[in-house]
Order: C-alpha cells, then structure tokens, then sequence
C-alpha cells in the first residue's frame, strides 16, 4: 500500500466561485489545488456576454493568492434572448471557454434560465459552427415530474434529441446522477461527455435522510438511489475519458443551508482530491485517478495538460466542521466531521 500518489496538477470542470467578498475565500481553495477551472455563471444578475465574463475573470484573478498560477475558464449564461453573435463573440475570446444551459428554475439562481428550448436553434446552430461546447444543467422542471426522475426525462426529452439533431454540437452533461446518464454519455457519438461530482460518487439518496434530513448533502440534480452511485462510480473509474472532474463545489453559508427553504449545494473545493481518491482507492481504482482528475477533462477541452505535479499523501484527518465565510457566517464543508484518508501534501 503505498503512502503517496503524484499526479499531474488537476483541473476542475465545473465549480461555482460566487462573487464579491466570497471569492477571498472560495478562489484560495480552489487554486491552492486545480490549475484551472470551469466557472460558472449564475451570479445575479447572470454573466450574459462576454464582457461580464472578462470582468467576473478579472475580481476573480484579483482573489488568487500570490505565487499561485491558476486560470478561470469563463463561461456564458445561455437565456432565450442570447444572440448568434453574442456566442461568436464568445469563440473569439481566449478567456471564454463555454456557455451554460441552465433550465429555468433548475437550481441556484436560475431564473433567467432556458424557457424556450425550441427558440435556441439558433444559437445551438452558432455553437457548432464556432465548436464552443454547451454546458448543461439536464433537468426538466415540470411540477408532474418527481424530482427523482428529472434528469432521465431531461435526457429523453431534450438532451439525446439535441445531440442527434446537431451533430457537430459539443456537450457536456454536467454533474449527471443516474445510469441513464452515464450510459448515454458512454454510448454517444463524438463530442459528448460528462463531469461526475465528489458527493454522487460517495453517497445516495439515503444519505440525505441518514439520522435526520442532512442539509448539507443536499444539491441539485438531487442524490439518487443506490443503483445510480454504482453506475456513475464505474463511469468515474473505468478510464473512459469521456468521463472526468467536475467537483460543482457550491459555497452556501450555514445559515442559508439550515433554513426553512435550504440552498441546494455542498461546498467540496478544499477537499476534493482527498475526496476522490477516497473513492478510487476504496473501488480499486487508485491508479486512474490521474486520467479523471488531471488528463481527460483538459483532453476534451483541446488544452494542454499540465505541466505542475502534486502529491498527495496517506494521512489521516477529518474535514473541519465549519469553515469562515463571509458576513460572519459559516459554511460547513462536504463531509464535515468525517475522516478522509489522504491529503494534499
């Protein structure tokens, strides 16, 4: 058994820095461990055009510790009002990378979200025609469709329709949860992939309610049965590369988690590479981590890969139960109070 992993620096394909005097905080854990990563854009108001990105980049950069190299890959808020030139704009742009699909009302500020999804013709037809990849959020948000079952409906309603009409589209299936997924994604043509977060991989829909209703375990797309962690940890571990890291780390503050109206999200960033190492020495798996983690993602992307190392090493310790935020506030990290076996040396 051996007592240290290097690897090839990381990156994260999906994760949310907030805004403001957030990012004093989520930008340092986030850095300290990924080269680069995939940020979203549902601030309020939503980052719409490529201005907004290039100015969300720059409070972003201005929050990287000193010494540390570390490059946000921005990306656009897709709405029914997003413009063919505006995604043309997009592609010009070294610093944009992609553009984001968010349903309306699917999770965290997504109101200004996709209504009409036949009214994005255009934009999808400027999308494969420039190549920059469409992100999405894969969940329909129709009253009559239990929670459980939003994402499978999504991908037969929506998402495998799309990829078949537009054949030249790039997509990826963001944080999917289901077998559903995971075997659309292995099974699709050219140009499809998914990220694969920390907590599906290491709990199921039992975990929200394991001793009392666990606000902190709570995201969206939600945890699912059993049967879909298994199915997503052998997409993680299998050494597709069509599967690779995307933590959505999603900072709430404790007081907007423990509320009457809880925030979707769990907050992973300082620890997400013991995280899934966890996972993938407990499958047996330890030695394809570097491609999920560190080769594939940038793969896809057309980047190079990283030139950086790090090590982690085997000692254990337990996430903290709280973290400082902001106003006071606290957050309680993913797997608060638990025992992780490794840590970034």
């Amino acid at each position: 058994m051996a007592d240290s992993l290097t690897i090839t620096r990381p990156d994260d394909w999906h994760l949310h820095l907030r805004d403001g005097a957030a990012l004093a905080v989520t930008v340092p854990a986030t850095a300290g461990v990924f080269a680069r990563a995939v940020v979203m854009p549902n601030l309020v108001p939503p980052v719409t055009s490529v201005a907004d990105a290039l100015a969300y980049r720059s409070r972003i950069l201005e929050a990287v510790p000193s010494g540390v190299r570390f490059d946000p890959l921005m990306t656009l808020y897709l709405t029914d009002t997003t413009s063919p030139d505006e995604i043309r704009r997009a592609a010009d742009s070294e610093h944009v990378h992609a553009v984001k699909l968010y349903p309306s009302g699917a999770t965290t500020n997504s109101d200004a979200g996709v209504t009409d999804f036949e009214g994005l013709t255009p934009v999808l037809e400027a999308l494969q025609e420039t190549r920059l990849p469409l992100l999405v959020h894969g969940e329909v948000t129709r009253g009559e469709v239990d929670v459980f079952d939003r994402e499978r409906v999504f991908l037969e309603e929506r998402l495998a329709p799309t990829v078949e009409r537009f054949e030249g589209l790039r997509v990826v299936f963001e944080h999917i949860t289901t077998a559903e997924a995971a075997q659309f994604v292995e099974e699709a043509r050219d140009g499809v992939a998914a990220t694969i977060t920390p907590q599906h991989l290491l709990m199921h829909r039992g975990d929200l309610f394991a001793g009392g209703l666990q606000p902190h375990n709570y995201c969206l797309p939600v945890l699912k049965r059993r049967h879909h962690q298994e199915a997503l940890q052998r997409a993680a571990t299998g050494g597709s590369p069509r599967f690779f890291l995307g933590t959505d780390s999603a900072p709430h503050a404790r007081s907007a988690k423990e509320a009457p109206c809880g925030c979707a999200g769990c907050y992973s960033a300082p620890y997400a590479l013991p995280l899934y190492a966890q996972l993938f020495e407990e499958l047996g798996a330890l030695e394809r981590l570097e491609g999920f983690a560190s080769h594939f993602g940038a793969d896809w992307y057309g980047l190079p890969r990283n030139e950086e190392r790090v090590t982690l090493a085997r000692s254990e310790h337990v996430v903290p139960e709280r973290l400082e935020y902001v106003d006071g506030d606290s957050i309680v990290p993913y797997w608060a109070g638990r025992a992780l076996a490794w840590t970034l040396a």
